[in-house]
């Protein structure tokens, strides 16, 4: 909803300043240039990057018109589930607790908290890790060195959407140079027509310049960086996994790990103590009548 109200605001405030300049809208509207332009950076993006690159920069742009970053809720069942699977290490064998890591789509647990079953990196993230404890044999240095490994893995995939449309949004600007150079070609072969038509066609050939920019640092850009702030915050939730596993492994009881992930979200989202602490209290009750 924001890119879309900065969309209307920015275009807004560009054509009615132009307006009030005494321009003509209709100059504008030259829609091969955008056929140029546009197609260009759309045939340079598939160039430049794979197909699951392509399909994940529509899921991502998706995400960020949505603003689909973790809410209260999200970040409440991350630390549920951490909650009760510490529990469970504490308190049950071994088998029993493989039970809940191996097929967590069965798990009481996991049933218990359908925003994380929902998201299945995170769940085989947090399983991976509980089975690596269960193991007993790492010690919590090498756990937190594999985990950093592979949350930057994550980020760096996370992000290769971001990337790839900055890179469109650089080239654009240059791709409006190329509209702008076809269109003085086209009036340079009406240079015998009267100053008034030779004008127009001079005119039209620079609003490929304008739209170029425009596209670049108006539109494509910021909603890049706008996908770069979702999914930033997305990996905040393998954070939070990591530093309460490794509070666990280092000997804290389980409501006081769940304080060194609870830590690591930002000031501006994270749940209060007493809020994590209603939310794993009923949490577990209704996961203990479940397994009843």
């Amino acid at each position: 909803m924001g890119i879309l109200v900065g969309l209307v605001v920015t275009l807004g405030c560009v054509i009615g300043g132009y307006m009030a300049m005494g321009g003509h809208v209709d100059v504008l509207i030259q829609p091969w240039e955008v056929v140029i332009i546009c197609g260009a950076a759309f045939g340079t993006f598939l160039v430049a990057n794979p197909m699951s690159t392509v399909k994940d920069a529509g899921k991502a742009c998706m995400e960020a018109f949505k603003g689909a970053v973790p809410k209260e809720t999200d970040y409440l069942e991350t630390l549920g589930v951490l909650h009760s699977l510490m529990r469970e290490l504490r308190t049950k064998s071994r088998s029993e607790v493989e039970a809940h890591i191996d097929n967590p789509e069965e798990s009481a647990i996991f049933q218990t908290y359908p925003t994380v079953l929902k998201n299945k990196e995170l769940t085989n993230f947090i399983c991976d890790y509980c089975r690596i404890i269960i193991i007993g044999n790492a010690r919590p240095f090498e756990i937190e060195a594999l985990m950093d490994e592979e949350i930057q893995t994550i980020r760096r995939d996370k992000l290769k959407s971001y990337n790839a449309l900055v890179a469109v949004s650089e080239g654009l600007p240059a791709l409006g140079i190329v509209a702008a150079v076809l269109g003085v070609i086209k009036a340079m072969g009406a240079i015998n027509e009267s100053p008034e038509i030779l004008g127009g066609l001079v005119g039209a050939a620079l609003v490929g310049t304008f739209l170029g920019i425009f596209m670049s640092y108006a539109v494509v850009g910021p909603v890049a960086t706008k996908i770069k702030i979702v999914r930033e915050k997305k990996n905040r939730l393998y954070v939070i996994v990591k530093q309460t596993l490794l509070a666990y492994m280092n000997g804290s009881l389980p409501q006081v790990a769940l304080e060194f992930g609870r830590k690591t979200i930002s000031a501006y989202d994270r749940p209060t103590i007493d809020a994590v602490e209603q939310s794993t209290m009923n949490a577990g009750g209704a996961g203990e009548k479940q397994a009843a």
